[in-house]
């Protein structure tokens, strides 16, 4: 038996050290260091001279002040992750049906053009939609005056705020999850389709009883880390809204803030470091929970046998 030489394992190490070095330095580095300053007090007044505080951060955020809006903040979170993973794959898996007919002529055009916003760069796109929603000459509004309907208070009312949020993530969302559902699509056998059709199954009983069933296995990961993406979308709740319309009973969080929005502003608007590690910590952990519970109920990841 051949002796495995100890220097092909160093050199192993050494091809590997370069993406090593990095995910340390970009990853590892920046979240050990907000677990540490978690734990301190850290802020604008305790630069120098921090010291540790232990589980004080954690406390004030759950129990201090800010628990006024943390269920609120959670809850609008958890609302605006979920509904825009449904949304949009129940937008993509309808336009995936559609551009998966054989009988629709110039697919490829259509495919193209509902691509779009999946092509433009997201920052630039989720800036588009802040004026869009603008309530003055924004487009929404001109085209409601455009159709007898009475403009929209996208920036000034909070559940219209809200709704404008969920639907500019619908439009960048869904072109993702279309093509996720063309995938699935085209590896189910016609002859399926074929013999249904020979049964007399309407289309509603075909996509109920073969298109879902089949494309839901390769789905359901997919829909857990959106979920999570989601969670923590930081373009769209924030570059849009900026958390507005404020809320009168706290400066950390506008009526748009999600968790992550509120440690932003926590951070660099109002330099409570501590308390900013302290939630992104608690976001983390969150996240985790969510996760964890969505992939053992839908037996995601899990390995076929």
């Amino acid at each position: 038996m051949k002796r495995k030489n100890s220097g092909d394992g160093w050199a192993a190490y050494a091809y590997l050290s370069p993406a090593l070095i990095s995910i340390a330095i970009l990853s590892l580095f920046p979240i050990g260091y907000t677990v540490y300053i978690a734990f301190t007090n850290f802020n604008l007044n305790h630069f120098k001279n921090y010291e540790f505080v232990g589980f004080a951060n954690f406390k004030y955020v759950i129990t201090g002040p800010f628990k006024e809006i943390f269920l609120s903040v959670f809850l609008w979170t958890l609302a605006f992750a979920v509904l825009s993973t449904i949304l949009c794959y129940v937008v993509g898996l309808i336009l995936a049906v559609l551009l998966n007919n054989k009988n629709m002529w110039e697919t490829n055009i259509y495919r193209a053009i509902l691509i779009i916003p999946w092509a433009l760069p997201g920052t630039i796109a989720v800036l588009a939609w802040s004026g869009l929603l603008n309530e003055t000459y924004g487009g929404l509004n001109m085209i409601l005056s455009m159709l007898n309907i009475s403009p929209r208070p996208w920036m000034t009312d909070p559940n219209w705020a809200r709704a404008g949020i969920i639907i500019a993530n619908l439009w960048l969302g869904y072109p993702f999850m279309m093509n996720v559902c063309l995938g699935g699509l085209q590896a189910i056998p016609p002859e399926m389709y074929e013999v249904a059709d020979l049964d007399g199954a309407t289309w509603w009983q075909k996509l109920t009883r073969i298109t879902i069933p089949m494309i839901m296995p390769s789905s359901l990961p997919l829909l857990v880390s959106t979920f999570a993406y989601n969670f923590n979308n930081f373009g769209t709740a924030y570059l849009i809204m900026q958390g507005m319309p404020p809320r009168p009973d706290t400066q950390f969080a506008g009526y748009t803030d999600i968790l992550l929005t509120s440690s932003y502003k926590m951070t660099m608007q109002f330099n409570r470091y501590d308390l900013g590690a302290a939630l992104s910590v608690i976001i983390f952990l969150i996240v985790a929970v969510i996760s964890i519970i969505n992939m053992r109920a839908t037996h995601a990841f899990e390995e076929v046998d």
